[in-house]
């Protein structure tokens, strides 16, 4: 890997992160349509902790409340310990499912139809939020509500599902308004971003970190990643408080359908 194909890479994991569009499909489909070699999964998980530094600045104020009522039972106690039971599901099944997580990693027309599958969940969401006006904001959340958007974080583990597509789906069916589902998945991401980044880091320590170069090619791919994901945040905090999701549902049913007409012509390798 170059610098380049590097600095790209953390560009795109910044990007898509936080968008409800998939940085595990873009990370695979960039290099496809380039003809790069695919970036294997340790690489991926560890530029995912620039993205983890990006929401641990954006939201310092609530992680820093949440961590100190934890510890002294304070007011948002509840909320951090909902955080940590929504993120069992996706700890156990990522570990239980490891391998065939990996072997998805490897398939482009898996990645596809998740996108399009998901973009029809969000489709769905769309519908029950007319239909049912969101009532709840952050502060508002129930343990079943952790649970809930804790399994639809589960989903994600599924390449091309989207960790904030899922969870801001699980959330908006949960009653949240955008906004807050939008909180809340980004505040529920950190313990699973940190737990799989710092594996990956520490597992494959002597692949990641065998020369100069490629030590560099992963501190560049994570910085930028970084800077790129918390510009990512505030976009579509922002954006939530005024939009719908149709923008991301749209990109994400034409940018699948593409893939499979190119998978189906031949034009794009599987891996």
């Amino acid at each position: 890997m170059t610098v380049w194909e590097a600095a790209v890479l953390g560009v795109v994991q910044g990007l898509t992160e936080f968008l409800p569009i998939s940085s595990t499909a873009h990370l695979a489909i960039v290099p496809a349509l380039l003809g790069w070699q695919n970036p294997d999964l340790a690489f991926k998980a560890v530029i995912q902790l620039g993205t983890l530094a990006a929401v641990l600045w954006y939201f310092r104020r609530d992680v820093w409340s949440i961590s100190r009522d934890v510890l002294t039972k304070g007011p948002q106690a509840s909320l951090g310990w909902k955080i940590a039971v929504g993120t069992i599901p996706v700890v156990v099944l990522g570990v239980a499912g490891r391998s065939v997580i990996e072997q998805m990693n490897n398939s482009i027309a898996v990645m596809a139809g998740a996108l399009v599958g998901v973009a029809l969940v969000l489709v769905a969401a769309e519908w029950f939020v007319r239909k049912f006006p969101p009532r709840k904001d952050l502060p508002d959340a129930g343990w079943m509500d952790a649970l809930v958007v804790g399994l639809a974080q589960a989903v994600a583990l599924i390449p091309g599902s989207s960790r904030s597509g899922c969870t801001i789906a699980g959330a908006l069916f949960a009653g949240f308004h955008r906004d807050a589902a939008a909180r809340f998945s980004f505040l529920l991401s950190l313990p699973a971003i940190f737990a799989a980044g710092i594996h990956e880091l520490v597992e494959q320590r002597h692949a990641l970190f065998a020369s100069e170069a490629s030590a560099f090619n992963l501190l560049i791919a994570t910085a930028l990643s970084a800077v790129v994901g918390y510009a990512s945040i505030a976009f579509l905090l922002s954006f939530l408080k005024r939009h719908t999701l149709w923008l991301f549902i749209g990109y994400r049913l034409i940018l699948g359908l593409v893939l499979i007409a190119l998978l189906g012509s031949g034009r794009l390798p599987n891996w």
